[in-house]
């Protein structure tokens, strides 16, 4: 089982980015998928999570900006980010309980330009 995250990069304050995770392999089961982020220097937290019957729940310096959502058929999980800031620079892993294992990606960078 693989996670292969994408679609992080430059953008300026403002702006936006929409983050994909894409989980392969032999799969049987996805249960709750998430997003966390770590900046330099800083813990890893969490951003957003989504679970198997789509419900979610947010970092509170997230809300109204971030939108969370997953595709069951092509085993992915999406994260929206608009009205980026510069403290959400960091870099985004996605994080799935899957096959009844905890598995994750590589990381993609968002880097958000004042």
């Amino acid at each position: 089982v693989q996670l292969q995250a994408s679609g992080g990069g430059l953008v300026q304050s403002g702006g936006s980015l929409r983050l994909s995770c894409i989980a392969s392999g032999v799969i049987f089961s996805i249960n709750t998928m998430a997003w966390y982020r770590q900046a330099p220097g800083k813990p890893r937290e969490l951003v957003a999570a989504i679970t198997a019957g789509g419900g979610t729940n947010y970092a509170d310096s997230v809300k109204g900006r971030f939108t969370i959502s997953r595709d069951n058929a092509k085993n992915t999980v999406y994260l929206q980010t608009n009205s980026l800031r510069s403290e959400d620079t960091a870099v985004y892993y996605c994080n799935v309980d899957l096959n009844r294992y905890n598995y994750w990606g590589q990381g993609t960078l968002v880097t958000v330009s004042s």
